[in-house]
């Protein structure tokens, strides 16, 4: 049994963003699109579905393949692609699923199953009582992302639509963020869509101003507020709004997370990766709140990996924004003893200024892996010559960039190794303390360059270990392991393209 984890929490070679989890009994399932390594579209591959008791976020299960989309009657010959979806369990004890086929102006489709993560099946679409389609009717709101929600007292609440991001795009087409009631048929709409929060060109004087809606609704009760998570029209960046009611009145709460490391409230205002879309929800697993987002890879927006972070509320229900790290689901630092992959960086850039993930961005390190995407249901039908599973990696690393890993929990740090090929030159690895910022020069890797990956190691400098890394180091992190907690970083000197598999601390 796994007893750490990390980000992104499922394994690295599966590819789930726009992650919805919920809680049904005594596991948090994960619903998601489901994006190829290297792929050339958004959502290529079809629906599956993770799962993990509550108790134990650490341990992910593969649940396999849970809609394919051949069998949607619009999408049969298989070339179309199924984006973000939502599910709920119905009144009558059924898994809804809601969810959009690509494409501008489509409508909303169901399927249903008789347990969360079974084989679902098409169930209809979302229509209004004439039996006309919604989204396909004259003047009716783009439908996109569809989030569903069932109240306490019993009404069906289902939320959609997406918005202009750029100036030039306002009044270009029907866009706009909904809500609409539906029957206990999970089907019929019971009275037309109603625009729910602005949009870019309408949010003049409603405190949304920079942070209007763009996509990715996505709604939670707490309490007796409603909470409705949403990407905004800077697309990395995930915030809410908060209302009395599931169906109007909504105000802008703030930003809950942004996948370029940017959380201007604490400070952080320069961007530490690499950013794309941001899609995500929140979830209260055992007790306690979660968001779940996800980051672009592969140098393109196409190839997305599900992360997660805890999340708390003050005291006057606001959601304090989420710091992006390495350790995730964890629960606490990572132990500083051990190998760790090096994909799990939460900070990577060259010298350049940061940017969109896009194939032409030049400069900046990213990740990758060399084989082809990965299904497990093709590897285990294979009776020998076993599929051998991808193992992403850094690659583009060039001279400068920085490489960043939050947080860890150093005790007794002696050596530290790391897998490289085609490097020439040095890694500086230093630690900046959590709490005080203080930062600690830890040692010098030299690089040789070689065509295969190569483990080169190095001892920790003796003013380290005699300053911040003994066993007896002050902890300042409840029920954490004994040592100091910071973020290790790695800065390459030298020529060449490093790339950069795994690093072990011992």
């Amino acid at each position: 049994m796994k007893t750490q984890c990390y980000n992104p929490y499922l394994p690295l070679w599966e590819y789930i963003p726009d992650g919805e989890p919920h809680v049904f009994g005594n596991r948090v399932y994960l619903y998601g699109s489901h994006d190829r390594a290297g792929g050339t579209k958004f959502c290529m591959n079809d629906y599956v579905c993770w799962s993990a008791d509550v108790s134990n976020l650490k341990q992910w299960r593969y649940e396999g393949v849970i809609y394919r989309r051949d069998q949607d009657p619009r999408m049969k010959d298989g070339t179309r692609q199924l984006w973000a979806p939502d599910v709920v369990r119905g009144k009558d004890g059924r898994y809804y699923l809601y969810y959009c086929p690509d494409g501008d102006g489509e409508a909303i489709g169901v399927a249903v199953c008789e347990e969360p993560a079974g084989t679902y099946e098409f169930y209809g679409i979302v229509h209004d009582k004439e039996g006309r389609l919604i989204g396909k009717r004259e003047g009716d709101i783009w439908q996109f992302d569809p989030g569903v929600f069932i109240d306490d007292d019993g009404k069906i609440y289902l939320y959609s639509g997406n918005g202009p991001k750029t100036e030039a795009d306002v009044g270009r087409s029907p866009k706009s963020s909904c809500v609409m009631e539906l029957s206990d048929d999970m089907l019929t709409i019971k009275e037309e869509p109603r625009r729910l929060i602005p949009i870019l060109g309408e949010s003049d004087g409603t405190g949304f101003e920079g942070h209007e809606f763009f996509e990715a609704s996505s709604i939670r009760k707490i309490g007796e507020c409603y909470y409705l998570i949403y990407s905004s029209v800077r697309s990395r960046e995930l915030c809410y709004a908060v209302s009395d009611h599931p169906d109007r009145g909504y105000e802008y709460g703030g930003v809950v997370s942004d996948n370029s490391g940017i959380r201007e409230e604490a400070g952080q205002k320069r961007m530490q990766i690499m950013w794309g879309n941001n899609h995500g929800g929140i979830e209260q697993i055992n007790g306690k709140w979660y968001i779940f987002y996800h980051r672009p890879t592969n140098r393109t927006q196409f190839s997305r990996q599900g992360c997660a972070e805890p999340i708390i509320f003050s005291e006057d229900g606001k959601i304090v924004q989420a710091e992006m790290t390495s350790q995730g689901l964890n629960g606490k630092p990572l132990d500083g003893k051990g190998t760790y992959p090096a994909a799990i960086a939460c900070i990577l850039h060259g010298k350049e200024e940061l940017g969109i993930s896009r194939p032409y961005t030049l400069g900046q390190p990213y990740v990758t892996q060399d084989m082809p995407d990965f299904s497990p249901e093709k590897s285990m039908q294979q009776t020998e010559n076993k599929e051998e599973v991808p193992y992403p990696y850094l690659t583009q690393i060039s001279d400068g960039a920085v490489i960043g890993y939050k947080y860890f929990a150093f005790h007794n740090l002696c050596t530290i190794s790391v897998k490289i090929r085609h490097a020439d030159g040095e890694l500086y690895v230093k630690m900046i303390g959590k709490e005080d910022g203080n930062e600690t020069k830890l040692c010098r890797i030299p690089l040789k360059r070689s065509e295969e990956w190569t483990e080169v190691s190095a001892e920790i400098i003796p003013e380290a270990l005699s300053e911040v890394l003994q066993e007896n180091s002050p902890g300042i992190w409840q029920e954490e392991p004994k040592g100091q907690i910071g973020t290790l970083l790695f800065t390459y000197h030298g020529s060449g393209s490093m790339e950069f598999l795994e690093f072990s601390l011992n």
